[in-house]
């Protein structure tokens, strides 16, 4: 019984395989893959505290050729291995749900906008019931514009008049970002 024990004592000290050591470098990679996507603004808000991993984003930007990028993220993923990438990750995951809850907020006024739309003339309900602050004679205004348009085939510009109006209501509902 004694002996099992040792093997497992050992077992647990091995290091990583191969392997493991591979797919974690792929995975800081990635992020590194991550980095480079994000604008100059986006950039800024992640916590990176080496200078040579910033710079090696700032150069990998610049560089066109395939085969030179894909030896330069190798770069970044080998500075990313000393460092700890666990900040970095959050806050990366941080701006990506920042972005989705943008793109449901958008696609959720978009769906409102169409329903409003749809409803005619009790359409200005719907959006007076999401947003009570709204103005029910310019919602009525752009509905009636939305439909004359829409019968005399001429560009639907109520349509994106209300969309701009729906969104202002909401970013004062919500506050400025």
């Amino acid at each position: 019984m004694p002996k099992r024990q040792e093997d497992d004592a050992i077992e647990l000290q091995a290091p990583p395989s191969k392997s493991a050591l591979k797919r974690q470098m792929l995975a800081l990679q990635a992020v590194g893959e991550s980095l480079l996507a994000l604008n100059d603004n986006q950039l800024s808000k992640i916590p990176i505290d080496d200078e040579r991993l910033l710079s090696a984003i700032r150069e990998c930007r610049q560089i066109r050729s395939n085969s030179a990028r894909k030896r330069h993220l190798q770069l970044i993923g080998k500075i990313m291995r000393n460092i700890d990438s666990g900040p970095i990750e959050q806050a990366l995951a941080a701006l990506h749900n920042a972005q989705q809850e943008r793109s449901a907020a958008f696609h959720e006024l978009e769906q409102l906008r169409e329903n409003i739309l749809a409803a005619g003339s009790k359409g200005a309900e719907l959006a007076m019931a999401r947003f009570p602050k709204a103005d029910r004679q310019q919602l009525r205004q752009a509905i009636l514009q939305h439909h004359r348009e829409a019968q005399n085939n001429k560009p639907l510009s109520a349509s994106r008049k209300l969309f701009r109006y729906l969104k202002e209501l909401q970013q004062t509902e919500v506050g400025p970002d």
